[in-house]
Order: structure tokens, then sequence, then C-alpha cells
């Protein structure tokens, strides 16, 4: 990786050349490869692919500061930022206001995004059989912890349920996304979302070192911590987002968790002055896993993200009440990686 060869047992931190700010200096790209005892799988952790996504910086900082390469089978690659010019910036974007996650998989001679995209295909992906991607929800938003995959694909199913989030949301690859040109490879990978942008969440961050050490008990590379249990997932094929009908004031009765039927209130919407209140009722039966932060909405506004789960699985059947269900087709998830 970056001309280096890294011997087994050993931590090696690496800087990938990127490009030069207008002011001459050099920026790069932080990775740690740790590499196992044993040969074996070869995990990436990424986050901070949008810059200001920050969750996924602590927990791959958690993960490789205990990781011990003599006790690991295979190798971890972590890159705890990918989008170094937008984490400067506090911003989801490149200075060009590119996404990064809609640049993959990159060209050497396209934009700052497309080349920062084929960097890391070319020195991550390509060296690895696994992914994971650390992300949280857009500004004024939050989620409740929750993989994203193709759940129709046998392996990233299995990886999914080996995470162990809370929720386990089956969702079709973005064109342009890190997600899409792994799999394109043949790659299984995770997206995890939790969180809100700007900020630590410290049972997100948690939940996602977790989970990092479940897979990688699944894949046979490290054993877990004895205080990491299991966790029942809810499985979820489906979601949508209950938008607001009118401008105002909103008053969210709703929290991540929440397991809410169809039609049940979610909350109101006000004027100014707390008079003519509208109420907002969800749409499906399900489990809220994210919701808008900020209470000044306009009309059509992203209020609360409802996932509806599987009524095939068992553990849901008991969890979920599935009364009632809409029949109408999903929408794509707002912010969709």
């Amino acid at each position: 990786m970056g001309g280096e060869v890294i011997p087994r047992s050993k931590r090696v931190r690496l800087e990938l050349p990127v490009s030069r700010l207008p002011t001459g200096t050099m920026m790069s790209l932080p990775v740690t490869v740790i590499s196992g005892k044993r040969p074996g799988p070869r995990l990436w952790l990424s986050a901070a692919i949008h810059g200001d996504e920050l969750n996924g910086v602590d927990i791959i900082r958690r993960v490789v500061k205990a990781l011990k390469p003599h006790r690991l089978t295979g190798s971890v690659i972590a890159v705890p930022v990918v989008n170094i010019f937008g984490l400067l910036e506090q911003s989801r974007y490149l200075p060009d206001r590119r996404d990064l996650n809609r640049s993959f998989p990159g060209s050497a001679r396209g934009s700052l995004a497309s080349r920062l995209a084929a960097l890391f295909m070319r020195e991550v992906v390509s060296q690895c059989t696994h992914g994971i991607d650390l992300h949280t929800a857009a500004i004024h938003r939050t989620n409740l912890p929750q993989v994203r995959a193709d759940l129709e694909n046998p392996a990233a199913y299995r990886f999914a349920q080996a995470f162990g989030a809370p929720v386990m949301l089956h969702a079709s690859h973005r064109d342009g996304s890190l997600r899409q040109a792994a799999a394109k490879r043949n790659i299984p990978i995770l997206v995890y979302e939790a969180g809100e942008a700007l900020r630590f969440d410290a049972d997100a961050i948690q939940t996602g070192v977790e989970g990092i050490y479940r897979v990688m008990d699944y894949l046979g590379m490290y054993p877990p911590p004895e205080s990491v249990a299991s966790i029942d997932t809810l499985e979820a094929w489906e979601s949508r987002w209950v938008r607001a009908s009118r401008g105002g004031i909103w008053h969210r009765s709703a929290s991540l968790g929440d397991v809410v039927k169809k039609r049940q209130p979610l909350g109101f919407i006000t004027d100014t002055f707390g008079d003519k209140p509208v109420q907002v009722r969800s749409s499906l039966a399900g489990v809220v896993i994210g919701h808008g932060q900020n209470p000044l909405v306009n009309q059509g506004d992203a209020l609360v993200h409802v996932a509806r789960c599987q009524p095939d699985n068992p553990l849901d059947q008991a969890r979920l009440d599935q009364e009632g269900q809409s029949d109408a087709p999903p929408s794509t998830p707002d912010n969709a990686v």
C-alpha cells in the first residue's frame, strides 16, 4: 500500500498523498494498516466520506487502538477520514461542492472528488475482501443505529446479520456510491448509519464498535471482548420519510426506536403562536429509524423516517404491530448511501 509492503504482525501508519491546497500544503489520506499474524480476510473500515459525519472517526479510533496484531487473523485497513477536505471545512462536501459518495469508482483524471475516489478504490478497496463504511445522518437529522446493505445478496445479508445493529435495512445501490463500486467488485460491504452530523453520540459509537467486533468474529479474524453481547436485530425491507404537510413549528413526539402504528400521531405543526395545530401521522407501521432535529420546517420537509420490518420474521412479529400496514410502494430513503 502506497508503495510499502506491510509485514505480518505489524501496525503501520501511512499517509497517501492526495493533492496540494492553494497554499501549497500537501493533503494526505491517513491510513492505519494492522497486519495479523496469520493470513485471512482483509477488512477495511472507513469514515467521514461525508466530512461532517464524525461518529465513525471515533469508532475507528477505538477499534484500531484496541486491536493486537499478534491476535489478528487477516488484516484491517482503517481510514478514519476519507473526505479530508470536507472535515477541515466541517462540510459534507468537497471544496467544489461535489459529494464524494456519488463519485465512485472515480478517475485519476477527473475532478478532485473523482481523483480521491479513485485513490481510495486503488489503495484500499482493491486490497480488501470486506468493507464497513461508517456514516451519520445528514445535518439537522439523527439516525437510530442501523446497517444498510443489499439484503437480497446472501453474502451481504449474512454480513449485516453478523454486525448486529438494532435495525438492518435493505437498500438498493445508489449510482456513484462506494457501496455500489464495491459491490461491482463482489466485495460485501455494510453501511453503518448512527447519530447526527458534527456530534459525537456515545451510544451510536459504542454500538458501532461492538458491531465491528461481531463482524471480525464472524469472519474469524479476532475474538470479541466478553462485554460484546449478541443483539436482536429488526429486518426492514422498506422505509419512508413522513413529510410536513405545511410550514411552521414542528413539535415532535416520536423518538428513535419507537414502534409506531399506521396513522399514529408523530407530533404536530403549529404557527409561531402555537395556533392552528396540524397533526402529523405515520404513513406506515414500523420503527422510527431517523428524524429531523430542526423544529423550523417548510412544507415537504422530512420529519420522521419509519422502517417497516419484515413481517415473516418471528422476532419482528413479536416486536411490531403489523395491523393495517400501507400497500403503497416504498420511497428511497433520503441521504441513502
